[in-house]
């Protein structure tokens, strides 16, 4: 199998690519990723010189480069997005050039060149706020931030390909990622990393929203075997179907790192902050035998303790980001009251 993966400097798909490089049937995996703020090749220092493994820098949208390179593979997993969504707050315009045209040039350099399958990587935040029981692959979407509205978008868009050109799309849903190299802006490195340097920590609102955690090398396994199982023109949610609420979370790092609660600073909450994320994944239990191994307890911890003894690693990421520092004492900077 020959595999273009997009985004794979950024979290997950750095994991995802050394994962899927352990199996020996892999003949090639490129790498498309424009390296934005989030995508970093030392997440991949391990696997650069795999004589199956290739680095190229460029942009999604660029239709002739990625036409180019479709042309060299059998399936594209595309993992290349805007994904914050406070930034989202701030400035959708990226989110829709990369999130939705840059999906749909790569679905339509796919259909050119008759891949065998493509892989959508999306969001449970498409499902908006579930106030009781857990969404179902077929459910209403509610997007409610202009980062989940564009991985709406992008879903629907591949799942078009799909119905009109029979394209073999597969769309996954996926629960918030935690995991080693994770870029120290998203929830829980934000908050690692605060603690570790005895900085507050900004909670939104009250800090009791819910989310599930996956642990990242979960979601690739999960990956891996749609890509050999999944069927074409379907949606997979991959969860844990246990929610976690914020604060409980806080409290657990601080209390693991040892620090005092008084470090948690409650901030006025975001606009269209969504409550619940709860998702159901009986179908990818029933369809591939995928089942999440790694449990929060014991997840989480771990994680705590990868930041700590890799100062080294993020360290320079919030140094050499000074916008990264304004934009979250802006963000920050009110209290709620």
């Amino acid at each position: 199998m020959k595999l273009l993966v997009t985004g794979g400097a950024g979290f997950i798909g750095s994991h995802f690519i050394r994962h899927i490089l352990s199996q020996s049937d892999i003949e090639l995996v490129i790498n498309l990723d424009k390296l934005t703020y989030a995508g970093h090749l030392d997440n991949l220092r391990d696997v650069a010189k795999n004589r199956r493994y290739r680095f190229v820098r460029g942009d999604i949208a660029n239709g002739p480069l990625v036409k180019r390179l479709v042309r060299q593979v059998d399936v594209i997993v595309n993992f290349a997005a805007e994904t914050h969504v406070d930034r989202s707050i701030q400035d959708a315009a990226p989110f829709l050039t990369t999130n939705v045209i840059g999906t749909q040039v790569l679905l339509e350099a796919a259909r050119q060149a008759s891949l065998h399958r493509f892989i959508q990587i999306s969001t449970d935040e498409v499902y908006g706020s579930i106030a009781k029981g857990a969404a179902k692959e077929n459910a209403p979407l509610y997007p409610s931030s202009p980062y989940s509205a564009s991985k709406a978008a992008a879903d629907h868009i591949a799942l078009s390909y799909f119905t009109t050109f029979g394209l073999p799309v597969i769309v996954t849903r996926a629960a918030n990622n935690y995991g080693p190299f994770q870029y120290p802006e998203k929830f829980l490195p934000l908050f690692i990393t605060h603690a570790l340097e005895d900085q507050p920590l900004p909670l939104y609102g009250d800090g009791r929203n819910v989310r599930e955690w996956l642990h990242v090398t979960d979601h690739c396994e999960a990956i891996a075997r749609l890509l050999e199982r999944g069927r074409p023109g379907q949606i997979y949610n991959i969860g844990t179907g246990r929610g976690h609420n914020n604060l409980d979370v806080v409290k657990i790092l601080l209390r693991r790192l040892g620090k005092t609660e008084k470090l948690i600073q409650f901030v006025k909450d975001r606009p269209g902050h969504d409550r619940r994320y709860a998702m159901s994944v009986a179908k990818i239990k029933k369809e591939v035998g995928w089942a999440p191994r790694i449990n929060f307890g014991s997840g989480f911890p771990e994680l705590i303790g990868w930041y700590e003894e890799h100062r080294h690693w993020w360290e320079p990421i919030l140094r050499q980001s000074k916008a990264y520092r304004r934009y979250f004492v802006k963000q920050y900077a009110r209290r709620a009251s």
